[in-house]
């Protein structure tokens, strides 16, 4: 349960900070299945949303990339590294955990043993 208040705790701080950095647009340059694609796999697309599937191995860093408006569902949580234009923050995410998030630009790095899966709903 620790885990997860400081994981909602760190998201609330950020989710402040990060407003000055959303950048999205209406097109898909830039969104993490176009610049990362070995760790993001396009499940779904159509006029309303966008759904992938993020996997990243041990040791693994995607690219820096953008979301619109995004719902992240967890299967496999675990140790990351999340930075932003303004600062890098170390999360603990645990299996199972579900976020909102309003568009933003980051980078995820995977600093865990073990491999972290999420699914990531975002509007267009």
């Amino acid at each position: 349960m620790k885990k997860v208040a400081n994981f909602v705790a760190a998201l609330l701080a950020t989710g402040t900070m990060l407003s000055g950095c959303a950048m999205a647009n209406d097109d898909n340059s830039g969104h993490a299945h176009i610049v990362s694609p070995k760790h993001y796999t396009l499940l779904l697309e159509n006029e309303n949303v966008l759904v992938l599937k993020m996997t990243l191995q041990p040791g693994e860093e995607d690219t820096w990339h953008k979301h619109n408006a995004e719902t992240v569902y967890f299967e496999d949580g675990g140790k990351a590294i999340i930075k932003t234009a303004d600062k890098a923050m170390t999360l603990e995410i645990p299996d199972g955990y579900v976020m909102w998030h309003d568009e933003w630009e980051h980078q995820v790095k995977n600093i865990g043993d073990s491999t972290i899966t999420a699914i990531i709903v975002e509007a267009k």
